[in-house]
């Protein structure tokens, strides 16, 4: 019976966002009254899909198999945490997830929006409903979750044993977040549009959303990146994988808008091109989408391989994306531009930005969707792999990174450039010496590592030099300084910790590429090997049975060049069910450097072949990234929420209340 409530649930909500869509986009002008309605609705939505997914939890915690979807991807024998990650382990259940989402951010807007204008409120709650009855339409009529399976077998099929991990309770959830927060951005500048109402106020609207999204997007590539580093057994942390990409791309899209957003709302410039990016972002997000979904894609991420619901989603996404597209090249003419500026400035410094990231993004377009689009065409098959993506980005990021510095020094509307220089001076001659040193240490050949970490540790120093310019550190007393610096707003803390974080990541990145050391060999028990100074011993191997498969665990002991031991337990998993086999890594982790094993299929006689990395600081690639997103969290923390039109001016003799 609960899964009959939880399907009319869904159909409830799918009905109301229908209604919703309706009145908000078409009688956004009607004042309170409608928006009253709206919010109410929005929030109700949020209520009827939570409680349709909580009956889909319900029923994959207690095994119940006359759900389908329970029966195909769910086991009695899973323990709990992946019973409940298994919900969106599918194309089915992370749909339902996804509208979840959606529905969240709705009722967000609905609850945190009450000083936004009417009218404005009225079109964004409207464009949201219209988003939710898009992707509960999808769901209801062609992805229902809640189908029965009768008779109902005893026992499910279980699930992908790669997702038998902790990162699909982490990643999905992270990343759909990101994704989907976008559309609230989208959905300010649809109601821009319509209302022509675009300002330094609609913004300051903006940025929190774009914001939180971003910080969530970014968590999510990160765990995801991180997960297929440990999970998959490859050893690599970025494959450029089309879906990868579908995820990198709004990245970098949002965070163009980010910056152009902080343009607009300091300097009320950059209008056209901050709702430009507000669809483009959005847009990107669900183009991932419809890769997962389509079927088009051979891929560890994609979820389903059914070319109808594929087009579907296309025809979808092209009337909402195409809708959009259409309504700015319309009304883009329309809007008022903001105020000039000079070309070196901090506002020219933030356009470079957006320029390059612009391009980036453009170019990872292309060389995810040429492919695709020949085969689909002229049939024909190509490639386009790693080799392209990385010389083509490391082309467009390597100027970006020289001017990220730069731009925090920059006056707003016209800069001194041979100041600012003179002050990065000592920031660049630390960074110059730092890499020069690390790279005579490392003995290494000649190659562009050496440029690579110049890169990152310009970045690193600039950020923190940034703090030290601004606290006067070194021109005023120490005191003073100190007093200064721990005074300075969150924005100032935020901006220089966010390109901190990109600094400790393109160290990482260029650190293990250019260092990293690979040995596959084949071991029996008793013997010992070495890399990069680690002496590895292969100790003995046994069958430990585990909740719902069957491991053979082997035991290595790392020996370090310091001299001390560690244990190391790879294993092969063979899951009872489904009979699929895994392998499950083990890494070390020595500082900021890991020594990563694999251990491989059965040799003769007692050998086995095993697979050793030695991979320089490449935690500082997931350590960046977690400081890139603590310096949004940081900033959003400064805003405390408001999101609100600027305090109107009081009447003669009226009192005001001083703004937080």
């Amino acid at each position: 019976m609960s899964i009959e409530l939880g399907h009319f649930a869904l159909v409830l909500a799918f009905a109301i966002a229908s209604v919703s869509a309706v009145v908000g986009l078409g009688f956004w002008k009607s004042g309170e009254r409608i928006a009253g309605f709206l919010q109410q609705a929005s929030i109700l939505q949020f209520v009827l899909i939570g409680a349709a997914f909580a009956v889909l939890v319900q029923a994959f915690v207690l095994s119940d198999f006359s759900l389908a979807l329970a029966v195909n991807h769910s086991h009695s024998d899973k323990p709990l945490l992946y019973r409940i990650t298994g919900v969106w382990g599918n194309h089915e259940g992370s749909m339902l997830l996804w509208v979840l989402i959606l529905v969240l951010f709705g009722a967000a807007v609905a609850a945190f929006g009450r000083q936004l204008p009417r009218d404005l409120l009225s079109l964004v709650l409207g464009m949201q409903s219209l988003l939710t009855a898009a992707f509960a339409g999808f769901t209801v009529f062609t992805s229902n979750p809640f189908e029965r399976m009768n008779p109902a077998p005893l026992q499910g099929m279980d699930l992908n044993p790669v997702l038998q991990d902790i990162g699909l309770a982490i990643h999905p959830p992270l990343l759909y977040i990101g994704y989907v927060g976008f559309s609230v951005c989208f959905s300010f500048a649809i109601a821009a549009l319509i209302s022509g109402r675009i300002d330094a106020a609609w913004a300051r609207w903006v940025r929190p959303w774009t914001l939180l999204s971003w910080v969530f997007l970014t968590l999510g590539i990160s765990m995801g990146s991180y997960w297929a580093y440990y999970e998959l057994g490859w050893g690599g942390w970025w494959f450029w994988d089309p879906v990868e990409n579908a995820s990198f791309m709004p990245w970098l899209a949002g965070t163009a808008l980010l910056h152009s957003a902080l343009v607009m709302e300091k300097r009320n410039a950059m209008k056209v091109w901050t709702v430009f990016l507000a669809i483009i972002t959005f847009s990107l997000s669900l183009l991932g989408t419809f890769l997962v979904r389509s079927g088009i894609l051979t891929s560890v991420h994609t979820f389903a391989s059914d070319p109808t619901r594929g087009l579907v989603i296309l025809t979808m996404l092209a009337i909402l994306i195409g809708g959009a597209f259409s309504l700015f090249a319309f009304r883009a003419s329309s809007l008022r531009q903001g105020g000039l500026f000079a070309p070196i400035s901090r506002e020219g410094s933030l356009i470079l930005n957006n320029l390059f990231l612009a391009t980036a993004t453009g170019a990872i377009l292309v060389g995810t969707l040429y492919p695709l689009v020949l085969d689909a065409l002229t049939g024909r098959s190509i490639s386009v792999g790693a080799p392209f993506f990385d010389l083509t980005f490391a082309a467009i990021m390597v100027p970006l990174l020289i001017v990220l510095p730069f731009g925090p020094f920059l006056a707003w509307k016209r800069g001194d450039l041979v100041a600012v220089t003179q002050r990065l001076a000592g920031a660049a001659g630390l960074a110059l010496f730092v890499a020069i040193l690390i790279f005579a240490l490392s003995g290494a050949s000649i190659s562009l590592a050496p440029l690579g970490l110049l890169l990152g540790f310009w970045v690193g120093f600039g950020a923190i030099a940034e703090l030290i310019d601004r606290a006067r550190i070194g021109r005023l007393p120490f005191r003073e300084s100190m007093r200064r610096l721990f005074g300075l707003p969150r924005t100032a803390w935020a901006t220089a910790i966010a390109h901190l974080g990109v600094g400790v990541t393109v160290i990482g990145v260029v650190s293990v590429t250019a260092w990293e050391t690979e040995r596959v060999l084949t071991m029996n028990v008793g013997d010992v090997t070495e890399i990069a100074g680690y002496s590895i011993a292969f100790d003995g191997i046994q069958d430990v049975p585990g909740p719902n498969f069957v491991s053979e665990e082997g035991t290595f002991s790392v020996t370090a060049p310091d001299g001390g031991t560690r244990t190391a337990h790879p294993e092969r998993r063979i899951y009872t069910a489904s009979g699929q086999p895994t392998t499950e890594a083990a890494i070390l982790t020595y500082g900021f450097s890991q020594v990563y094993m694999q251990l491989g299929e059965d040799g003769s006689g007692e050998s086995h072949v095993v697979r050793l990395w030695y991979k320089p600081y490449v935690t500082l690639i997931w350590i960046g990234t977690l400081i890139m997103a603590a310096g949004g969290l940081l900033s959003l923390s400064y805003r405390r929420l408001r999101v609100g039109a600027p305090a109107k001016a009081a009447r003669p003799g009226e009192r005001t209340v001083p703004a937080e």
